[in-house]
């Protein structure tokens, strides 16, 4: 426990589980007022009141909205800014698919990058007015390995993934003027929700392991550490990076998750059959 982040505020969307609770978490832990963004108000209220029982908590809230949709991520920084001031951000909120490019539905397209590419530009874009308002801040996506190597049959995931990380870029450089740092994590596989069918499902889970120098997969914190470390005072000249989280598996190829397209989709369709 410590005061990093005593008196600062902080919005984290996607905040209810997974890698958006580990980051919430690890700010309270330094003292900051922080707000969780997400769908469901249940899973919101139980992480809030986990929150507020850490030693040095400041003021733990929640907001029930879509990352998805504009004028709820507009609201929710409002409600995080503290005297109409918001120091960190971190735009964690994400959603998953899988099929081969040549069947993938345009709805679930568009689905993907409204909740992970758009949703991540709602953030900078409102978090960033706020922040350039009172001074300045840190802003941190959550992107991943899936935005750095091809993982086939996750298409839509992917390019959602790799814009993420070059509106990052961009955002850096036209925010630094105000003060305002934006940074990535691109996490590799991750024990959460969203991965629970890679992690379970042996033949996938042991390619990600062939696949990773570090041969084991990463917990929520190892991410929220890393976030921490690019929103702190000790990265205050650190802007516009895309840092790999992942056991180095940025070093090798993409996972095979063939498996699971053979099993939904089948043979013909996963072998370009169509």
């Amino acid at each position: 426990m410590g005061d990093k982040f005593k008196g600062k505020s902080a919005i984290v969307t996607g905040g209810g589980s997974g890698i958006g609770l580990a980051c919430a978490r690890s700010f309270v832990a330094e003292g900051a007022n922080v707000l969780i963004m997400g769908r469901n108000e249940e899973k919101l209220q139980k992480a809030s009141e986990q929150l507020a029982l850490i030693d040095n908590a400041g003021k733990v809230s929640w907001f029930v909205g879509d990352a998805g949709i504009e004028s709820d991520v507009k609201n929710a920084v409002k409600a995080a800014s503290i005297n109409g001031a918001l120091d960190l951000a971190v735009a964690n909120a994400g959603t998953g698919g899988l099929s081969p490019i040549l069947l993938t539905e345009s709805e679930s397209w568009d689905g993907i990058m409204q909740t992970n590419l758009s949703g991540t530009f709602y953030l900078i874009k409102h978090a960033g007015v706020a922040m350039a308002r009172s001074g300045g801040g840190a802003i941190c996506a959550i992107s991943s390995i899936a935005g750095v190597r091809t993982h086939r049959f996750m298409g839509a995931y992917c390019v959602s993934k790799a814009g993420i990380d070059m509106l990052v870029r961009n955002s850096a450089d036209e925010l630094g003027v105000a003060n305002i740092r934006v940074n990535s994590v691109c996490p590799g596989l991750v024990d959460t929700e969203l991965a629970s069918g890679l992690m379970t499902t042996e033949v996938v889970y042991e390619d990600y392991m062939d696949c990773m120098p570090l041969s084991r997969h990463g917990r929520p914190e190892d991410i929220s550490e890393a976030v921490q470390f690019l929103c702190s005072p000790e990265a205050s000249w650190i802007t516009g990076v895309v840092l790999s989280v992942d056991g180095g598996h940025h070093l090798r190829r993409g996972p095979n998750v063939e498996p699971f397209s053979r099993m939904l989709f089948g043979d013909d369709a996963t072998e370009g059959r169509v």
